[in-house]
């Protein structure tokens, strides 16, 4: 799931802001001072915080802004944000921008009199 467009990069970030802030917090109980345990919490906290942020944003972005497409490889509708995306199921590269297709075959066109 890694790796497979820029929505999905966005979420695996936030996931990992999320175990990432509950393993610091639970490093917590390795302080013996009060003040690194709650600077530890704080921290966590923090992290789950930022996560739930980043989730609120891609949802955002992903509902208002991102382009539904067909993907040319698997024939399944995908998300794309931006000109150039990845399929989220096959990791096709996409493109909404002409100049950057790589398969296209285009015919010129016959001058009309």
């Amino acid at each position: 799931m890694f790796g497979k467009g820029k929505i999905n990069i966005i979420r695996t970030f936030a996931l990992g802001l999320v175990f990432g802030g509950m393993i610091v917090m639970y490093g917590s109980f390795l302080m013996n001072t009060p003040w690194a345990m709650w600077l530890f919490m704080i921290l966590g906290l923090l992290m789950v915080i930022a996560s739930t942020l980043v989730y609120f944003w891609i949802g955002y972005i992903s509902s208002t802004r991102a382009v539904y497409v067909l993907c040319p490889n698997c024939n399944k509708q995908t998300k794309m944000l931006g000109k150039v995306d990845e399929c989220m199921h096959c990791k096709q590269k996409l493109t909404l921008d002409p100049q950057k297709a790589t398969d296209v075959k285009t015919t010129p066109m016959k001058e009309t009199k």
